[in-house]
């Protein structure tokens, strides 16, 4: 008996590679997906989520210290949010750490993932 085979467009090959290529790079980026969120807003749907000026370009909240050493704070206790799950104007199931957030890994990473 003859052996049929299927042969595959290079077309198709080609779509099917680039897409476990783009795959392993998004999954392993260094800078996680970020929320800009107000700490002190959280219900069942999760953080509020706010403009990202209120968060500072680093980690931390948004509010400091002014003169006298007396806190002043923007409207809210805005911080960055990493990795969670977006609806509707609200995060939830993230970390506020940046490190940890990077430590989970995906496809293709070094190192130790979540587990």
């Amino acid at each position: 008996m003859a052996e049929t085979r299927r042969r595959l467009r290079s077309g198709t090959v080609v779509l099917g590679g680039m897409g476990v290529i783009a795959a392993a790079l998004t999954s392993c980026g260094s800078d996680p997906d970020r929320r800009c969120v107000d700490r002190d807003s959280y219900t069942y749907e999760g953080y509020k989520i706010v403009a990202d000026k209120n968060c500072k370009s680093g980690s931390g909240s948004g509010s400091s210290y002014g003169k006298g050493g007396k806190k002043k704070t923007r409207g809210s206790d805005a911080a960055w949010y990493y990795d969670a799950d977006t609806d509707d104007g609200y995060a939830d199931y993230g970390t506020f750490s940046r490190s940890e957030a990077v430590d989970r890994g995906g496809f293709g990473c070094s190192g130790s993932g979540g587990g």
